[in-house]
């Protein structure tokens, strides 16, 4: 006598689903690491420009260090208006013109904003900006918690 064997041939249609089900989650762990990676990698350039913002506006401040004192008080949300490009200026003016291109050069930040405070040893270069992009548009930083801007601080001695 012939026995017939019922052995199983092919997938079926529950086994399917169950792998792209999990292929599916895969995929969509691959697609969240993505969107972190981007996040990091603005948040990343954010502070490279105001490391980069920073150290220009102090070196700024040493090549007219007659004016160092000048720059104490300096914010960029003030307008500023002073172009030393096409003649030549006073290093009063300088100081002037100095803010204006550092306010131009910090508005490229999401909500940028920068100011000089002196202290005991010089002056406090900062910049300021919204790197979660939540729209905060304030003008500290520090560990608050009502405050959402992020900031690099620059000491310049004199």
């Amino acid at each position: 006598m012939l026995k017939l064997s019922r052995n199983q041939q092919g997938v079926t249609l529950v086994e399917s689903m169950i792998a792209l089900l999990v292929i599916s989650i895969g995929l969509l762990g691959i697609a969240s690491l993505q969107l972190t990676a981007m996040n990091q990698n603005s948040s990343s350039l954010n502070h490279s420009q105001a490391v980069w913002y920073a150290y220009n506006m102090s070196d700024r401040i040493r090549a007219n260090i007659t004016q160092f004192d000048s720059y104490d008080g300096i914010v960029t949300s003030t307008g500023y208006a002073q172009d030393c490009t096409s003649g030549p200026c006073s290093t009063a003016q300088m100081v002037t013109a100095d803010a204006a291109d550092w306010a131009a050069m910090v508005a490229n930040l999401p909500g940028g904003l920068g100011q000089i405070t002196s202290n005991a040893d010089g002056l406090l270069v900062t910049v300021m900006w919204d790197d979660e992009g939540t729209g905060a548009n304030g003008t500290a930083c520090g560990p608050d918690p009502n405050v959402d801007l992020t900031c690099y601080t620059l000491a310049v001695a004199q």
